[in-house]
């Protein structure tokens, strides 16, 4: 420990040094000495002395105090002391300290003045504390000296390992690289002071990848120990990487991370096919554009580095085949450019070479970067269907023609060896109508009807060629039929005029222009002529000029028409054509007669006179079918309610025992009975008159033989009778009832029979029944039956 001083006025300033505790292993102490000028000398008239040069007014002396972390000793750790020389050792003086820490961390003997650390310190979550200390007067409480500030340093001990904050790694380096290329490079970071020591100073090595990987100590740089590592043999690697501080002395902690490094591929393996030669087959039917074959060639390379171009060299029939790169899977597809043909060529022979697509230059050396091989194609024979000789055939015909007329031959022959027979027909679904046939043998078309081109000009057709030997094989052909022109159609008027003639028009008003149509197409195109019929040619009102256009004027000969003279005038018109021969019609024109306006604008046509209007013969009709339509179902009506039957239960014949009763009166047990009459209910041997179903005699089976007359009550009957006497005697009643469904139906009886000890409960019977039951009892069951007792019992019974 060493102590220096210098004299400042009347005190001494005593610094203390702190040696490193890691290399001495010796205690730590810290002296802050106060000092206090003496009255009347102030520090900066003595130029002599060393604090004049640094300190004008403050008497405080400090330092840094220094004190190590993570001290896990039982007792507060001393961190150093502080005083004053204005302190005489008779405790006037009292040491204050604050700031950070302080009391929570830092306690001071106000006393002595010895500061200690009261908790563990961690110099990576805080490296110093800044405190302020202070002197003050113990008796007055006011400072004797001005408050100064002083930091408490941690000084770091290596408790922190190295961390790869970035790890794992994944890096990736080009197969076949040199010597020495880079990889990656690593880092690792260590919370302890790097000022201090070598707590921070970090090394790496390389545990885990030797030997084809190397890592420089200092820098972490990661480099191939092994030249042309190749990707095909081993494609990925596992480094373990450490970083171990105290310069990778013994004692220093150490970290690891994992580099995963990728071998990434280049093109350096050429391609090569499996087999120096392939053979496929393909059916002589195979359509054109199909795919007839797919060879690939082996690449152990990936991504672009195994892409490649197919190309035919040479082979038997030009422009037959192509080849293309399904760039999916770098396969070579033969596709068929042309129709086979087994009876012309059955097979052809095909080199075809597979190259690399992306040839990298540094590799040239382990070329050539293609391969060729042969393949053979064989064409296998198939029944195929007849063939025409021209797949669209072209006829004309005139519409006028006869049926039977033939109009053109149609021929189609069998590509197969076999040569078979060809029979020829029309599908029906491309002639409907059977406008024409064709010779089954010959295979000339001829008209089975007589056509119209005004109809349908243009017949499509399509002709199959069946073969004798099998009919399976169908050949088709499409055949255009053009029907031509002759002149068969008369000129009619374009449309249907609507001619005004206003009264005040003048002689020689053109009123209507007029123009026909032709649903003939001559060649020379139309030429139609217009004239008055013969039998108005000569007729005072109207003329016709013929333009000369396909058109023609309706002219007014005279002037002053009237409507109520005549209101509508009819003049027919003759229209011819040009055609061989020309054909004509005659048409009729309506001219109204109008009244104008001064424009001219009709106002009122037809005839002045009123006239009744009165309903149409429509309108009547649909009236009188309402009419009948009523009628109709009004007499539907009636015979259904005169055919309505009748109810299969009369009225006067349902069991009363099947009513309900309805009454709003509170009961009062025995007197309801004087407002309905009960006796109905109370009696179940009533017998029906049997003379109201005499039409119907059944022979219903009974166990006792009795007549009608002495038939014995239920309640005389045993108790294994009385049930099956009643039901038999309600079956006997629904077979000889006239107006029962004639269906089964369930019949329901409430019917509680005569057989209980107890008799019936009910007290229907009460007033048509001598009871002789003692209800005597009843005055000895008590108060609650007292009510029951006066009701049923003897009047001289009394409740004691």
């Amino acid at each position: 420990m060493l102590i220096q001083t210098h004299p400042v006025s009347d005190c001494w300033y005593s610094l203390v040094m702190s040696e490193r505790m890691e290399i001495q292993h010796l205690p730590q102490i810290n002296v802050l000495h106060l000092c206090h000028s003496p009255p009347g000398k102030s520090l900066r008239s003595d130029p002599d002395s060393w604090e004049a040069l640094h300190r004008n007014k403050r008497s405080w002396v400090w330092n840094q105090f220094f004190v190590l972390e993570e001290y896990t000793g039982n007792e507060p750790l001393y961190v150093g002391k502080l005083h004053s020389d204005v302190d005489k050792g008779d405790g006037k003086v009292k040491y204050v300290l604050s700031g950070e820490g302080a009391t929570s961390i830092f306690t001071i003997d106000e006393n002595t003045g010895d500061i200690h650390a009261t908790k563990r310190l961690d110099r990576e979550a805080q490296a110093y504390y800044t405190l302020q200390a202070q002197a003050i007067d113990r008796i007055t409480n006011l400072p004797v000296e001005p408050r100064s500030e002083f930091v408490v340093k941690v000084q770091d001990i290596n408790d922190n390992e190295p961390k790869f904050l970035d790890g794992p790694y994944l890096a990736g380096v080009p197969e076949m690289s040199p010597l020495g290329t880079m990889v990656v490079q690593v880092a690792a970071t260590d919370a302890d002071d790097p000022t201090y020591g070598n707590s921070a100073r970090v090394v790496y090595s390389i545990i885990h990848g030797q030997p084809y990987f190397s890592v420089e100590p200092k820098t972490g740089v990661i480099r191939t120990a092994l030249p042309n590592m190749d990707r095909e043999t081993k494609d990925q690697y596992v480094l373990v990487i450490q970083a171990k501080d105290m310069v990778g002395q013994m004692g220093g902690l150490s970290g690891t991370t994992s580099v995963t490094v990728t071998l990434t591929d280049v093109n350096d393996n050429p391609p090569r096919f499996a087999h120096k030669s392939y053979q496929y087959t393909v059916l002589e039917s195979l359509p054109v554009q199909s795919v007839v074959a797919r060879i690939k060639a082996a690449d152990a390379d990936i991504g672009s580095n195994a892409e490649m171009d197919y190309r035919i060299m040479d082979g038997d029939g030009p422009g037959m085949f192509n080849i293309t790169t399904d760039e999916d899977t770098q396969e070579g597809v033969i596709i068929l450019q042309k129709p086979l043909d087994f009876e012309t060529r059955s097979g052809f022979a095909l080199r075809i070479e597979a190259t690399n697509r992306n040839i990298d230059s540094n590799f040239l050396s382990l070329g050539p970067f293609s391969d060729i091989t042969s393949v053979k194609v064989s064409v296998a024979d198939v029944n195929e269907p007849p063939v025409f000789s021209t797949p669209l055939s072209k006829l004309n015909v005139s519409e006028d023609a006869r049926v039977g007329t033939s109009i053109g031959r149609v021929s189609a022959h069998d590509p197969d060896n076999s040569n078979s027979g060809i029979r020829y027909s029309i599908d029906r679904n491309t002639d409907l109508e059977r406008f024409f046939n064709v010779d089954a043998s010959s295979g000339i078309i001829s008209t089975a009807k007589s056509l119209d081109r005004e109809a349908n000009s243009v017949h499509n057709l399509t002709i199959l060629a069946i073969e004798s030997l099998d009919p399976n094989q169908i050949g088709k052909s499409i055949t255009l039929i053009t029907v031509l022109d002759v002149n068969d159609n008369a000129p009619v008027f374009a449309i249907d005029y609507e001619t005004l003639l206003c009264e005040n028009s003048m002689p020689g008003q053109v009123i209507q222009t007029i123009s026909a149509v032709d649903k003939d197409e001559p060649l020379d195109g139309h030429r139609f002529n217009f004239a008055l019929d013969a039998t108005v040619a000569g007729n005072l009102n109207f003329t016709l000029r013929d333009n000369k256009d396909n058109t023609a004027s309706i002219v007014t000969k005279r002037g002053g028409f009237r409507r109520r003279e005549q209101a509508v005038y009819r003049l027919p018109v003759l229209v011819t054509d040009n055609g061989k021969p020309a054909l004509s019609s005659t048409n009729t024109l309506s001219v109204r007669v109008c009244d104008c306006d001064s424009d001219g604008v009709a106002l009122s046509c037809g005839a002045v006179a009123y006239t009744a209007t009165g309903l149409s013969t429509g309108a009547l009709l649909a009236i009188l079918g309402c009419i009948i339509t009523l009628l109709v179902m009004v007499l539907l009506i009636v015979t259904m309610r005169r055919r309505r039957k009748q109810p299969l239960i009369l009225e006067e014949e349902r069991d009363i025992r099947e009513n309900i009763v309805r009454y709003d009166d509170e009961g009062g047990g025995e007197e309801d009975t004087e407002a309905f009459d009960m006796v109905t209910l109370r009696n179940l041997n009533i017998i029906r008159d049997p003379a109201a179903r005499r039409d119907v005699t059944p022979d219903t089976p009974t166990f006792y033989q009795y007549t009608s007359a002495s038939r014995p009550s239920y309640k005389s009957l045993p108790d294994n009778v009385v049930f099956r006497e009643f039901i038999w005697e309600r079956l006997k009643d629904a077979d000889v009832d006239p107006t029962a469904p004639p269906y089964d139906s369930l019949q329901t009886y409430a019917f509680e029979g005569s057989g209980s000890v107890a008799e019936s409960l009910s007290s229907l019977e009460s007033l048509s029944t001598d009871s002789d039951q003692n209800y005597d009892y009843l005055s000895n069951w008590g108060p609650r039956f007292k009510k029951l007792a006066d009701l049923y019992g003897n009047s001289d019974g009394v409740f004691s």
